[in-house]
């Protein structure tokens, strides 16, 4: 994988969009936001690095070689994002990292499915863009 105009966009994209659908879920949805215990700007700051990591994480899983495997773009997009929103939902659970005080069963099944769709619409950016924007020098493996 090279670091190209490509990628950069679309690590960008991606990210923002996730970013802007967490906010709408958690800030405007959930209204989450009351929750927190720390200084808002912080909370914002730190997620929109996270969802920098997590931009570059979807890109990376997309473009790697045993995704490359898979033929059909769409396809290997929402296998990428299933993939990365389960994780995302393991690793917030796994640490107990939730905005909500009572955990149940519905809100956990809940959250894994936004996780999922989320990080999915984020990998479909990805999809989208790679097939707009072309690189200045061929690739042979595209």
């Amino acid at each position: 994988m090279k670091l190209n105009i490509r990628f950069f966009i679309s690590w960008i994209a991606c990210a923002l969009v996730m970013f802007i659908l967490f906010y709408i879920w958690h800030g405007v949805f959930l209204n989450d936001f009351k929750r927190i215990k720390f200084p808002i700007t912080w909370f914002v700051m730190f997620a929109a690095l996270t969802y920098l990591i997590f931009g570059a994480g979807i890109y990376l899983l997309f473009e790697s070689q045993i995704m490359r495997s898979i033929r059909s773009v769409f396809m290997r997009g929402l296998l990428c994002g299933v993939i990365a929103g389960f994780s995302l939902f393991m690793i917030a659970t796994v640490v107990n990292i939730s905005l909500t005080k009572h955990l149940s069963m519905q809100h956990l099944l809940v959250d894994c499915l936004w996780q999922i769709a989320e990080q999915t619409v984020g990998a479909m950016v990805i999809v989208v863009l790679r097939g707009f924007i072309h690189d200045s020098v061929p690739h042979n493996a595209d």
